[in-house]
């Protein structure tokens, strides 16, 4: 199905509407969405709207949360998103972060509480467009095996950097395992194989069937979970918010649904004037196109070109138009 993003952006909205959430709150999650598809980013895109409904169904996702800040400081905030949707709470802890940044140099929120994160290189790009270097990461329950467990034990800890481009920002956007949730899920959808060595069924057993694939292996083995354990200690520890210990303990907790946050903004002109920050990375980018190879293509840009091309028409598969239009 292709259909122009704003027709994709006022669906979702809709759809979130419905389920009570305010205009600004459904709009901002929509515009999230719709932003992980136009740059080719499927598996955090509009498919993930049925999850959410779904959520707040459940009453895991709160659609009228009140958002307050705690542990306040120059330099850093503690925010308890209530339940959130991810897009929101991880977007007024971008704000927040650079707010701090704008007064101290470096920011940092910490987001407690919050629902499904989203792309986070929304939230990265979004600080960088400012001036900002943003860094994000995003804490969950376990999703991915632990190097050497055939089980899962830490989450697929995203990891989002963004710094200011010549034009659009270079992003880097990516999970600690060998395939993200999203795209297993994608695969699951399509019934396409998967390679081998990336995924788990539930027995712990390797396999290619996505239809049996149920826990992803760690990126570079204990250099991928290690990540997760860390991304636990930083997003949801300092936040007295533990996620991973409480679900391989199963106490109650652990059956809602949960994610933490971390957003990081470093205002570039407090440290290089930002003209000179643009032009060295563009003649690293420079240095770097200039190696022998085939494409040489920088973090984001395959993204960004994708959401160029896809301006004025972005395509989903047909079934999830067909659960949006349900919805």
């Amino acid at each position: 199905m292709t259909l122009a993003p704003q027709a994709l952006r006022d669906l979702v909205r809709g759809i979130f509407e419905r389920q009570r959430m305010s205009e600004a709150h459904a709009a901002l999650t929509a515009d999230v969405l719709v932003w992980a598809d136009l740059r080719g980013m499927g598996s955090h895109g509009v498919m993930r709207v049925p999850r959410y409904v779904d959520f707040i169904r459940k009453g895991d996702l709160n659609v009228r949360p009140s958002i307050r800040r705690s542990h306040d400081a120059p330099g850093c905030v503690l925010l308890d998103a209530d339940r959130a949707a991810g897009p929101i709470a991880m977007m007024e802890g971008t704000r927040a972060a650079c707010e701090k940044a704008k007064s101290a140099g470096i920011g940092l929120a910490l987001v407690k509480s919050t629902t499904h994160t989203a792309a986070l290189g929304y939230y990265t790009q979004t600080a960088a467009r400012d001036g900002f270097a943003g860094i994000a990461l995003a804490a969950s329950l376990p999703l991915m095996a632990y190097h050497g467990a055939r089980a899962a034990g830490v989450s697929t800890a995203p990891l989002s950097i963004a710094v200011p481009g010549e034009e659009e920002p270079f992003a880097l956007d990516m999970a600690s395992s060998m395939i993200s949730m999203g795209a297993l899920a994608q695969a699951r959808r399509s019934g396409q194989s998967l390679p081998e060595g990336v995924v788990l069924t539930a027995q712990g057993e390797p396999t290619v069937d996505a239809k049996t694939a149920s826990i992803p292996l760690p990126l570079g083995g204990p250099k991928g979970s290690g990540l997760g354990f860390m991304a636990e200690c930083l997003a949801s520890l300092l936040t007295a918010n533990p996620i991973l210990a409480e679900s391989l303990e199963q106490t109650p907790a652990s059956k809602r649904h949960r994610q933490n946050g971390l957003v990081i903004a470093i205002d570039v002109a407090r440290f290089v004037a930002p003209e000179m920050f643009r032009a060295q990375v563009a003649r690293l980018t420079r240095g770097l196109r200039e190696l022998p190879g085939d494409e040489i293509l920088m973090p984001g840009e395959r993204g960004s070109r994708r959401a160029a091309q896809q301006r004025d028409a972005v395509s989903i598969p047909d079934s999830v138009y067909d659960e949006l239009k349900t919805l």
